[in-house]
């Protein structure tokens, strides 16, 4: 799989080696890095490899802990007896770390790694972690203090507040692009929900990330919890960014810009929620829809994880990389002259396009997103408005190709 960069074209994408246009898209879950006593029995990798390449997605998000959960927890520190040497890594954290990115990557996946968790330093309303963490003054043997005005939980640990703790997160950083680094398929995360002072931590990060890895892989910031702002991430340096729920990302999410590639999490929306129509809204509005997944049955959650697998089959049947949203309705739109595409969704089975700049018979089809069937939708007479309906009742996608189009593709 070849190495990601921002699309110079159409920065909402990613462009791999070939200069195709990717569109990443995939449900995520909080132990498939390290294991949660909390959960027992442990978390089958492979299997959700399996479960996700089924449902047809592209991407995962690997997440980490900070702070142990529980006796069975592997964290990138040897144990001195009870307490950590943070000057020493441990092998077994990393070559888990390394087989399960390469197991991904063999599968077909990009994987976002992320490198830091602030639901590990303070307590966000689950309880306070800080007592666990290896970077207490107690649970380590190198004298380091992620609390030095004892207030009892570790918010400083993710600000410049403590230098010397900030050279072991840079020494822990390199260690981990050591250890995946050379792989293509990698894209870096830097914290997942890190407090909003966390903001020139975060960006001291992505430009040391930027200096050792030489900007091989894509950086991302996503939303800090809590009193983040998206306009934080907009203006940042980061390549990607995951926005949190203000700005209508949860109801209608706004048009990509082509500021940021934007993977749009419902992490940072919901923590678990989202269905099926908002992973269409998401992908026709130009952004990269991923999903904070319990991996249960229920039904809403299933029509989103088998909408993801739509969107990104056809994402790969268009011209990605010359398609941008249009602004008022959910609709990707390709306006290159005698290749024309427009793929659209509708909660009801009707549409209203304007193809007027359109010259030339168009070919349609229907898809119904609730069983995948596609129905073939004949021709459709561009140069002038037209209302169409799918042959179907209730929502439904449209994709229109002009004819030159469909015979090139």
């Amino acid at each position: 799989m070849p190495a990601l960069r921002v699309h110079p074209d159409n920065p909402r994408y990613f462009a791999d080696a070939s200069g195709r246009a990717v569109y990443l898209t995939g449900s995520h879950h909080w132990d498939s890095l390290v294991d949660n006593a909390e959960r027992p029995g442990g978390f089958d990798f492979p299997a959700y490899l399996d479960r996700l390449t089924a449902w047809g997605h592209n991407f995962i998000r690997l997440w980490v802990v900070e702070a142990w959960l529980g006796e069975v927890s592997t964290l990138p520190y040897e144990r001195v007896g009870s307490r950590f040497d943070l000057d020493r890594f441990n092998p077994e954290y990393f070559a888990r770390l390394r087989q399960r990115v390469a197991l991904a990557g063999e599968r077909g996946f990009y994987v976002s790694v992320m490198l830091f968790n602030g639901w590990s330093i303070h307590d966000k309303g689950e309880g306070n972690p800080w007592d666990r963490h290896p970077f207490n003054r107690r649970n380590n043997v190198n004298g380091i203090d992620g609390d030095p005005n004892a207030r009892g939980e570790g918010s400083d640990l993710h600000t410049l507040r403590v230098p010397a703790a900030t050279r072991l997160q840079e020494a822990y950083v390199e260690e981990v692009v050591r250890t995946v680094g050379d792989f293509d398929h990698v894209l870096w995360e830097i914290s997942n929900e890190s407090q909003g002072e966390s903001h020139a931590w975060q960006v001291h990060l992505v430009l040391h990330l930027n200096t050792i890895d030489g900007g091989r892989h894509p950086v991302g910031m996503t939303y800090a919890f809590p009193g983040g702002r998206n306009a934080d991430l907009f203006a940042g340096p980061a390549d990607w960014v995951s926005p949190g729920n203000k700005g209508g990302w949860r109801r209608s999410p706004p048009p990509a810009d082509g500021r940021k590639v934007v993977l749009v999490d419902t992490d940072h929306l919901w923590g678990i929620g989202g269905g099926r129509d908002w992973v269409w809204k998401t992908f026709l509005r130009g952004h990269h829809p991923i999903y904070m997944d319990p991996l249960d049955n229920d039904p809403d959650r299933e029509g989103a994880r088998r909408a993801m697998g739509d969107t990104l089959r056809l994402s790969r049947r268009i011209d990605l990389a010359a398609s941008v949203p249009d602004a008022r309705d959910y609709a990707l739109v390709n306006r290159t002259p005698g290749n024309e595409e427009v793929l659209t969704w509708t909660p009801r089975g009707k549409v209203k396009l304007d193809l007027r700049e359109i010259a030339g018979p168009l070919t349609a089809e229907w898809l119904d997103p609730r069983t995948g069937a596609s129905v073939d939708g004949g021709l459709v007479e561009g140069g002038a408005r037209r209302k169409l309906r799918a042959p179907f009742e209730g929502e439904a996608v449209l994709l229109l190709r002009a004819v030159s189009a469909t015979r090139s593709a």
